[in-house]
């Protein structure tokens, strides 16, 4: 695989299963080993964050020490973490559960935390393992919509693998296709959708064509 990634990008990583979307990504994470070739990235370190398909919230901490978790191991102190952690759940509209414990939210108010935990760093990279997966599709619609609206406002780098060419279609400015083997490219396209995106464009032709185009790459053999 040859594959570069601008900074700022959203890009969608597609493919059937095992085709090597998820193991791509722990690579980038260096979460997994390369065998072979190399990722380089420019600067060399920076923060990156990643959100899997399962919250993986302790059951144990409320939200807002959940949220502020990645803080603490950083060695913030109690108040600059919990003002930042506050922020950040005021960005994915959770202000009213930081008091909550895991149990007590939905799965999409727990997908919210797992992405306001991944946020609170302020990752300049943010990997994304399939994490609407498990959700039902409205509440995956309105966490589309809203994760499409954080990337504009913070300008960060997103790499989301999806089995969802709607979701890729919607989400991202750019999709690549992997084959099912060899880690070849089938199609690496620029999305010709407008910036803005909000539910009203999912019964819009142009997404179609691009969904269109996306499946038509993914059922090549």
């Amino acid at each position: 695989m040859d594959l570069s990634i601008d900074a700022g990008e959203f890009l969608a990583v597609l493919g059937p299963s095992g085709c090597g979307k998820s193991t791509l990504l722990r690579m980038i994470a260096r979460l997994s080993a390369t065998n072979g070739g190399r990722i380089v990235t420019e600067p060399e370190q920076f923060q990156t964050a990643f959100v899997f398909q399962d919250a993986h919230l302790l059951p144990w901490r409320t939200t807002l020490d959940n949220i502020a978790l990645p803080l603490e191991l950083m060695g913030f102190g109690r108040a600059e973490r919990y003002a930042k952690a506050r922020a950040v759940l005021a960005q994915v509209g959770l202000e009213e559960a930081e008091a909550r414990y895991p149990a007590q939210l939905s799965g999409g108010m727990r997908m919210r935390v797992s992405l306001a935990r991944a946020l609170v760093t302020e990752p300049q990279l943010l990997l994304m393992d399939e994490p609407f997966a498990a959700l039902d599709e409205i509440t995956r619609f309105h966490l589309e919509v809203q994760l499409r609206d954080l990337w504009q406002r913070r300008g960060m780098t997103v790499i989301f693998v999806t089995h969802s060419i709607s979701e890729a279609a919607f989400l991202a400015n750019r999709a690549v296709v992997l084959a099912r083997r060899g880690g070849k490219i089938r199609l690496d396209r620029n999305i010709d959708l407008p910036a803005g995106r909000t539910n009203d464009l999912r019964s819009d032709p142009r997404l179609g064509h691009e969904m269109k185009l996306l499946m038509n790459a993914m059922e090549e053999e």
